[in-house]
């Protein structure tokens, strides 16, 4: 296709939501979703405007909620009924399919199945295993962005309290690259704009992101710039149908009338480009300074602000115009267009996702993103910034609130005054790191908020492994997914309330709160009643989980948290910076924006107490002759692991996904056809070769000599040990692979 949403787009939300949830159910939540009084999606972390439509929700934040708000629940006669080895069988969409999840079940060492066990006995399992650990850091405490802020926090303070910095989270593989980069080029790892901001901006920079699936609400902050007299650049090896016309179906012209061409300018650029492209433009901002000066750079923003610019433009002064067009499969004309664009605009926003953040050289990348908006001054000022959009709901609040491996020790000390105990200093293992700890026997017990990390990260099948030696696994989860079905000696599934239902606590209705992708931190009220009697919310099981480990060792009120959320709210105000009076706060209408240093004043918090503009080596990605460049992606009927349904219907796939799209002339150089099945095979120096079999060859305008997969089927062909430098995040793109026609496997014996 060649636009996104219009009608079809509000057909394949609301059809499968009355289908799934009733006619009262679907009103009542899809009325109440990122609405002021009501819940927060579930879905991507996109912002809410200040002045919400009656329809603030997108086609797959419809979905999310029809997938977790399903009157459908699994029976207790399931578990008898499918083996632990019968579910792993079955495909991540049969899986969600099930229904949600109402009890806990507990498979027993040496036994085959799950089984209902009691909410006391599950505790009291957990707590004896994690007791009789040799040290604290034996155990691993994952979380997902679904968590609230008020769950975050109590779960961060629980794994201290018991003695460990180990908190991976789904940050480690999405966007761990851009808090790194930003961390050091400013001082601060979150988005430097506002939602407004879109509005009031010449020109948007939208970089390695697919808006019309992973966060289609943006389409309309898109649309609006674009009308108020904005010009976007999209910069994506695959033409996404997000970014060439969006069809608003809420209004006119979007329901019959062509909708909004927003891509004024559609690079494709080559895998593992950008950064030299973003070099390139560079170096033709200090060309066109040198040739007009006074006239290009933001001499008194960079004077005053920033701090490494004649460094800079030194390296820049070697850099081999023949290599940035190999390395970007761009023409000198595409990049100079880009770069009088971006010199003609007076307030820029550069936006990115994942397609950045998951190459070796994602580090350096942003921080090369960094340098080109600090040499015009486009940081802290309206309608200008950078923007790296997080795709999962609170995924940023998390680590707000803790959930990280290496908290700074001032939030450690901070801990430790409010709470009387000495967290532990030393950091704490990341995703990818917990992996491996699992797999050297290192890790004894993983404990997961949420998420599906067997799913999500790298090399599918050492993942697996690992978490199979564990020897006690707890999932806390609404649905079942695959990694349910890779357990340890012992494994329990404890199940939660969901975001959209209501949660009653001995004080009364509970709310709990989320961070969005620009630091808005607002209210999530549920609006429908619990699908099961008995279902206990996250803060509630780790409350009495933490109530259960540790009992009186630490001088902490457990049950008064599981009572009262405010309560989480009072300590939060004491120990997390810019959460000073937070229950008031998050009590005004829409919630409140924290502070933000280098958006909000043009200050700092770097060592230097200067924005950093910084010196990367560029590195060229590699791809000896008769090899591909692959990079995994989402289908539109998807939410990180989460499947929806068999369609990608943007890009035109129908009832599968295991299928691979190249370039039709690369196709044709392979001497491959269309619609042909075949192997890939990724190569890496020093290590076998991993394997995906049985795809469907699919002809596709990617750029030349790139192809892309489908996450997370393709993850198995990322070896654990292929990380970007200095985040550790699995580098999914840029991925060197051959295809071959496909050939049926011999087995032994």
């Amino acid at each position: 296709m060649k636009w996104a949403a219009g009608i079809p787009g509000v057909t394949h939300s609301v059809v499968p939501a009355l289908t799934g949830m009733g006619v009262g159910r679907t009103v009542k939540l899809l009325t109440k979703m990122n609405q002021k009084d009501g819940f927060d999606c579930m879905s991507c972390a996109w912002p809410d405007p200040d002045h919400r439509k009656v329809a603030e929700f997108c086609e797959n934040g419809a979905k999310a909620v029809t997938w977790e708000a399903t009157p459908l629940a699994v029976p207790t006669q399931f578990w008898a009924s499918h083996s632990i080895l019968q579910l792993r069988a079955k495909s991540e969409y049969w899986l969600g399919q099930q229904g949600r999840l109402v009890e806990p079940v507990y498979k027993a060492k040496g036994d085959a199945h799950y089984r209902p066990i009691s909410w006391d006995a599950a505790f009291t399992v957990i707590a004896d295993r994690l007791n009789a650990l040799s040290s604290p850091n034996e155990a691993a405490f994952y979380t997902s962005g679904r968590a609230s802020n008020e769950t975050a926090f109590v779960y961060q303070l629980f794994a201290r309290a018991f003695g460990t910095n180990n908190l991976p989270d789904c940050s480690n593989m999405c966007h761990e690259s851009s808090g790194l980069a930003m961390e050091e080029a400013i001082g601060v790892g979150k988005a430097t704009i506002g939602y407004d901001d879109f509005e009031k901006s010449d020109l948007i920079i939208v970089m390695g992101q697919n808006p019309g699936t992973n966060h289609p609400r943006m389409l309309t902050a898109l649309e609006d710039a674009k009308r108020a007299g904005a010009s976007i650049v999209a910069i994506n090896p695959l033409r996404e149908a997000g970014l060439l016309r969006y069809k608003n179906p809420q209004t006119v012209r979007g329901i019959v009338g062509k909708g909004t061409q927003l891509a004024d300018l559609y690079l494709q650029v080559r895998l593992g480009g950008d950064m030299a492209l973003l070099q390139a433009v560079s170096r033709r901002v200090f060309a066109a300074e040198k040739a007009a000066p006074g006239t290009v750079l933001d001499r008194a923003f960079l004077d005053r602000h920033c701090q490494g610019l004649d460094e800079f433009e030194r390296h820049l002064d070697d850099l081999d115009e023949s290599a940035v067009l190999e390395a970007t499969g761009l023409t000198a004309a595409e990049i100079d267009d880009l770069a009088a664009r971006y010199m003609a605009a007076d307030n820029v926003i550069i936006t990115w996702a994942m397609g950045l953040t998951q190459h070796k050289k994602a580090v350096p990348t942003i921080k090369e993103i960094m340098n080109l908006l600090l040499l015009r001054g486009n940081i802290g000022k309206p309608g200008a910034g950078a923007a790296p959009i997080r795709g999962h709901s609170n995924v940023q609040g998390d680590r707000t609130m803790g959930v990280w491996e290496k908290m700074p020790d001032a939030f450690l000390d901070a801990l430790e005054a409010e709470f009387g105990f000495s967290p532990p200093r030393e950091h704490g293992h990341d995703s990818v790191q917990a992996i491996r700890a699992m797999r050297d026997g290192r890790v004894k017990v993983w404990f997961a908020m949420g998420g599906n990390l067997a799913a999500a990260v790298s090399d599918s099948a050492t993942a697996e492994e690992a978490m199979t030696r564990t020897a006690l696994t707890v999932q806390v989860s609404t649905k079942l997914n695959r990694s349910h079905t890779v357990v340890g000696e012992e494994a329990l599934i404890l199940p939660t309330l969901g975001r959209s239902e209501i949660d009653r606590q001995d004080s009364g209705e509970q709310f709990v709160s989320v961070e969005d992708t620009v630091c808005a931190v607002r209210p999530s009220r549920g609006q429908v009643e619990p699908i099961a009697p008995g279902l206990l919310s996250e803060v509630a099981i780790v409350s009495r989980l933490a109530r259960e480990v540790l009992g009186d060792t630490i001088p902490v009120d457990w049950a008064a948290f599981e009572r009262d959320y405010d309560t989480i709210r009072e300590h939060i105000a004491r120990v997390v910076p810019g959460c000073e009076g937070y229950n008031q706060r998050v009590r005004q209408p829409g919630g409140f924006v924290l502070a933000h240093g280098p958006r909000d004043s043009r200050t700092f918090p770097t060592p230097t107490r200067k924005a950093m503009i910084t010196v990367n080596e560029l590195e060229h990605v590699e791809c000896p002759p008769g090899r591909l460049l692959l990079q995994t992606i989402r289908s539109h009927d998807q939410f990180n692991t989460t499947i929806y349904g068999l369609n990608d219907r943007y890009r035109g796939i129908k009832n599968g996904r295991a299928v691979i799209l190249v370039n039709p002339d690369d196709l044709s150089a392979l001497g491959l056809v269309d619609g042909q099945q075949v192997d890939v095979f990724s190569e890496f120096p020093g290590d076998a070769d991993r394997e995906l079999r049985g795809l469907r060859a699919v002809a596709y305008p990617t750029a030349p000599g790139c192809a892309a997969a489908y996450f997370p089927e393709a993850n198995v062909l990322v070896p654990l040990e292929s990380t970007a430098e200095g985040s550790n995040t699995p580098v999914s793109k840029s991925v060197v692979i051959r295809i071959e026609p496909h050939t049926e496997r011999l087995v032994a014996g």
